[in-house]
């Protein structure tokens, strides 16, 4: 771990924060070399903090060891930079393992995802993730969706019960339910957008209070993910319209005609930028010739 906990809080819950896609070559092998050069691309750029194999990482289609390998190359690489936050999740143990990988790789937190697949209770849910955040000594930020979705009175006893829980990030996009769990919270926790597509939910999500969020099209746009969360902060609302009205919209059209396109496209996108890192793994799909065609002309828009 190369920050302090109070840098990593800071840098996480206040600036643009990127989640790389993770580098495949041909036969689908982790391609060290070019992720190694997309990191550094990419940290050309104003981030805060960078999220490593996580769900546009594909972090749910890695084995432990390429897990290890990715998190060790974006240590190296980003050589204290910025904060590296990698994921953590599918079981306890795993999670456990993942954990433990990513701090002997120096990383400094976890993005813990839900447990895989079981429905579970909130007080399940809480022992699930305190059993995690106990194994290890670096930063975790939880990740709020899906089956492990948490609400106000479970994160504050979460909270209350892990001192190395610094953030809640959500996934879902309900605005009631985030603004009752900040509101019981407060400032405890950092709190950060995570719906896909987060740039969508922006406004909204920085109404109440949560100043920052993951950006996939980062990816493939940098430039432009840049300008628009300057834009946000800065209440450019002419700005933020534009954008959104140009890429945004047409750009989650494109992503909702089929399931894991968030991913998909936004590989796809790299490799229009050239940047290419190889094709998604099963059981995602890559866009079709068509589909890429549409992707170019809206990258052409705003670049």
């Amino acid at each position: 771990m190369t920050f302090s906990r109070a840098d990593v809080t800071r840098a996480a819950g206040d600036g643009l924060l990127s989640f790389p896609v993770t580098d495949f070559d041909s036969d689908g092998r982790f391609d060290a070399e070019s992720y190694r050069k997309r990191i550094a691309w990419l940290l050309e750029y104003e981030i805060s903090t960078l999220f490593v194999a996580g769900g546009t990482g594909e972090f749910f289609n890695l084995g432990l060891e390429e897990f290890s390998d990715i998190v060790r190359v974006a240590v190296e690489e980003t050589a204290g930079r910025v904060p590296v936050i990698a994921s953590a999740g599918q079981s306890m143990t795993m999670a456990k393992a993942h954990a433990a990988a990513a701090e002997a790789a120096g990383a400094d937190g976890i993005l813990l995802m839900p447990p895989y697949l079981t429905e579970c209770s909130q007080e399940g849910i809480v022992e699930y993730a305190a059993e995690i955040c106990n194994s290890t000594s670096i930063n975790v930020i939880y990740y709020n969706r899906a089956n492990g979705a948490l609400e106000a009175p479970a994160v504050k006893a979460l909270a209350d019960r892990c001192p190395n829980l610094i953030g809640l990030k959500d996934g879902r996009g309900d605005i009631q339910s985030l603004n009752t769990i900040i509101k019981t919270v407060g400032d405890r926790l950092i709190y950060i957008g995570g719906v896909p597509t987060a740039e969508i939910f922006a406004e909204a999500y920085l109404s109440i209070g949560v100043n920052t969020y993951s950006s996939a099209v980062f990816n493939f746009v940098p430039e432009m993910a840049v300008h628009f969360y300057k834009s946000l902060r800065a209440g450019d609302h002419e700005t933020v319209a534009r954008l959104t009205n140009d890429f945004f919209i047409p750009f989650i059209a494109m992503r909702d005609k089929c399931r894991g396109y968030a991913v998909s496209l936004v590989k796809a996108g790299a490799a229009q930028v050239g940047h290419p890192a190889g094709n998604v793994r099963a059981p995602l799909t890559m866009p079709s010739v068509e589909e890429v065609e549409q992707l170019k002309v809206l990258i052409e828009r705003v670049r």
